[in-house]
């Protein structure tokens, strides 16, 4: 028996060996320990992994390899896949609304460190938690920067924030203060302003928190014209800590998931039909693993090549492009500029799908299932 080609040198060599109607998720392992390690040694404090962005095996086992060892887990059987592929690791359980059979099973599997926005979770927490642990208080602000707001679901206003972070000292508990500025933040000064915010909230509860949780929020690479500047808002992350909370300030950490993941994966569709040479309907749609186009926008990170996996240089023709359900909901937001040339079984390529692909993806109408194929380069 021969062996089974398993890692490919690039998408195009596997497109001309897979003439096939699925969609492929091709991942880069290289790039995503880059990435990984660009977190570890430029933030200023300790780097958790928002296991929800993508929680593959073989996602975080990469993580893992490159030296990531705390993740910030949302339910059970997230706590449980990170038990079992990195089972010495550290996990912050920051979903702030859990039952209190989830809280329970946390504490038994040797989680010691949740976040809260509310009196009644609070009350939860102190009732099942161990002294020591840690529980973060999360609050939110009115302020713009991000894809969209994760306040509007989450976080404590800054007055019942510090309460709560009093009561939480005052419950034996270790006191942290969380917060998230929202889905792909490009704006380093949001993280500014809430850091300055998190400061004056434990000055009002006069409580030093142990830790500052910077959240995640951080770009990835969306627009070809505007690749994010991690390391810019690491800094200013770093100084305004300095600033905000002088000679003894709280140990910093935080949890990206989309600027840790996005960049290693790119997706490959194929062109279904061309309707009447306007219309271009792909494999694949807002019900798989494009599916956060409509909250954030498409991304204009993307090629067109042939069924032989040759790129296209047509003329660029602005198109309407749907995905392969019957719902007429199934279109990408506004216009995709591509070569006038496209053509049925041609592959459309999206860079930067790491996150919330496979993990968001619905099998509607029978579509929805992805290859992943690994790659040395997603490149050629």
């Amino acid at each position: 028996m021969g062996l089974i080609r398993t890692i490919w040198s690039n998408p195009s060599e596997f497109i001309r060996a897979h003439h096939g109607a699925n969609p492929v998720l091709f991942f880069a392992p290289s790039i995503l320990q880059a990435t990984a390690r660009r977190f570890l040694q430029g933030f200023p404090g300790l780097v958790s992994y928002a296991v929800k962005a993508n929680p593959d095996e073989i996602v975080v086992q990469n993580l893992a390899t490159a030296g990531v060892r705390a993740f910030d887990v949302a339910s059970v059987p997230e706590i449980e896949l990170i038990h079992r592929i990195v089972p010495d690791a550290t996990l912050h359980y920051n979903n702030p609304v859990r039952s209190g059979a989830e809280i329970d099973l946390a504490v038994a599997m040797g989680v010691r460190s949740f976040s809260v926005d509310s009196c009644s979770e609070l009350d939860k927490l102190v009732a099942r938690v161990p002294a020591g642990t840690e529980v973060s208080v999360r609050f939110k602000l009115s302020i713009t920067g991000a894809a969209y707001d994760f306040g509007t679901k989450f976080g404590a206003t800054e007055s019942c924030a510090s309460d709560l972070l009093r009561d939480v000292a005052a419950a034996g508990l270790l006191p942290s203060i969380t917060f998230h500025p929202g889905t792909q933040c490009t704006d380093p000064d949001a993280w500014v302003t809430y850091i300055h915010a998190a400061a004056e909230i434990a000055r009002a509860a006069g409580v030093r928190p142990a830790r500052l949780n910077v959240g995640g929020g951080f770009p990835a690479h969306r627009l070809a014209a505007a690749p994010p500047d991690l390391e810019r808002i690491f800094s200013r992350i770093g100084s305004a800590v300095s600033k905000a909370f002088g000679d003894r300030p709280p140990a910093l950490v935080c949890e990206p998931g989309r600027g840790m993941v996005a960049e290693s994966l790119s997706l490959a569709t194929r062109v279904r039909a061309v309707r009447d040479g306007a219309h271009v309907f792909l494999d694949d749609g807002v019900y798989g693993g494009l599916m956060e186009f409509p909250q954030i926008g498409a991304t204009d990170r993307f090629e067109l090549r042939d069924a032989d996996g040759r790129k296209r240089h047509g003329t660029s023709v602005e198109r309407v492009v749907f995905g392969p359900t019957c719902d007429s909901l199934d279109r990408l937001p506004g216009l995709l500029a591509m070569p006038g040339d496209v053509a049925e079984g041609d592959v459309l390529i999206f860079h930067g799908m790491g996150a919330y692909s496979t993990a968001m993806v619905t099998r509607f109408n029978g579509f929805g299932h992805l290859e992943v194929a690994t790659v040395d380069s997603l490149q050629g």
